[in-house]
């Protein structure tokens, strides 16, 4: 998807290199005819023409230079050190990178009479190199065994996502009565230093941030601004003063409860006072994907080249549906992906047309059923 696709495309120049040698040879032939009284006619090879070439060689890059230069002062185009400055217009820092969280149960030996204090930066691993920490000191209450607690990695990025559960199972500062540690669900949320599309996008939403009756866009600007590894956001509200913020990871990840609960505190202080924020990941709709296809006998030749296509083209269609809340599961798109990949026609058994809400998304359920038919003729 193009940066800011709904606002047009323009040139300050136009750069036309056929235009500009035809022009020159033409204004040469022209100028040395008034000089000399002879027409000439230059030909390739000929001597003039190829340093004529060799200017307009410049000459272009000229303008192409001056027309990149003066678009890299437009959001939809300016890139790196540029795109810093326009954020700045509107005091719009990029977001630096950001550490991975999940929730790690701490369990003790044996139930205890009294508390156990689980003090802040308390590290705990996979048994990598990879270390995360307890964000403040918690405690696990006397006559309870366990507390699930929350903890960031020490590494931002996005290398401390994807650990599965259980993996973080070492306590490497050990803590008298803690018998042993693990991870209850993903760690996720690590983001890299925010890139340049992304950040175009919230440069343009950031004015909305601007207005304190708390609108959907300033949400969505919020939720963006705290983690580059939000790919999408809805806000929904089924009754004034309840607000529902629906966020989706990159790649489709549904956020678990760490995650959420951050970016919530986050958005605590962003929020009207008379908001009451709830924040979910979206529900998942899961569909099959199952059909036939053939291919023209016109095609007999690149029947391989083909095939593999379409495999790229049934996973294009899976990643479009998981990475957007909201998108309808329809499968004319996935008609269309499959025939743009050489495919003559297809037989669908599934999936069928369905409508997703603004707080769900549709996500395979199954490794897709894709069966080829055949050759046919046209």
């Amino acid at each position: 998807m193009s940066r800011l696709s709904n606002i047009p495309d323009i040139n300050f120049l136009s750069v036309n290199p056929e235009t500009i040698i035809s022009n020159m040879i033409n204004i040469y032939q022209e100028e040395y005819e008034k000089e000399t009284g002879i027409k000439k006619i230059l030909k390739p090879g000929d001597s003039e023409r190829i340093e004529i070439l060799t200017f307009a060689s410049m000459i272009i890059s000229g303008y192409e230079y001056i027309n990149n230069s003066a678009k890299q002062n437009l959001l939809k185009y300016a890139l790196e050190s540029k795109l810093d400055n326009l954020g700045a217009l509107t005091n719009t820092p990029r977001n630096q990178s950001k550490a991975a969280v999940t929730k790690v149960r701490f369990t003790l030996s044996t139930t205890l009479t009294e508390s156990v204090t689980i003090p802040g930066g308390t590290r705990v691993s996979a048994g990598d190199s990879i270390f995360f920490k307890t964000i403040q000191a918690e405690v696990i209450a006397a006559g309870t065994t366990y507390k699930d607690i929350i903890c960031e990695c020490t590494t931002k990025g996005s290398i401390g996502n994807k650990y599965l559960v259980g993996q973080i199972n070492i306590l490497v500062d050990t803590i008298p009565y803690v018998k042993s540690v693990s991870n209850t669900e993903a760690s996720q949320g690590g983001a890299d230093v925010e890139s340049d599309d992304n950040y175009a996008e919230r440069i343009y939403l950031k004015p909305n941030s601007f207005s304190v009756a708390g609108p959907a866009l300033a949400y969505e600007y919020f939720a963006k601004e705290f983690s580059s590894s939000i790919s999408d956001v809805k806000v929904n509200s089924s009754a004034a003063g309840s607000v529902s913020v629906v966020c989706l990871l990159e790649n489709g990840v549904l956020p678990q409860s760490a995650f959420l609960t951050s970016l919530k505190n986050y958005l605590e202080d962003k929020r009207p006072l008379t908001d009451n924020l709830s924040i979910v990941a979206p529900t998942a709709v899961n569909y099959t994907i199952n059909f036939t296809y053939y291919i023209s006998s016109s095609n007999t030749d690149i029947v391989e080249t083909i095939k593999t296509n379409v495999t790229k083209a049934v996973n294009q269609y899976i990643s479009n549906q998981k990475n957007k809340i909201g998108k309808d599961i329809n499968p004319d798109e996935l008609i269309e992906l499959v025939r743009k990949a050489g495919a003559k026609r297809l037989v669908i058994t599934s999936p069928t047309f369905t409508t997703v809400n603004n707080s769900s998304v549709a996500i395979a359920n199954d490794i897709p059923t894709v069966t080829f038919g055949g050759l046919e003729d046209d």
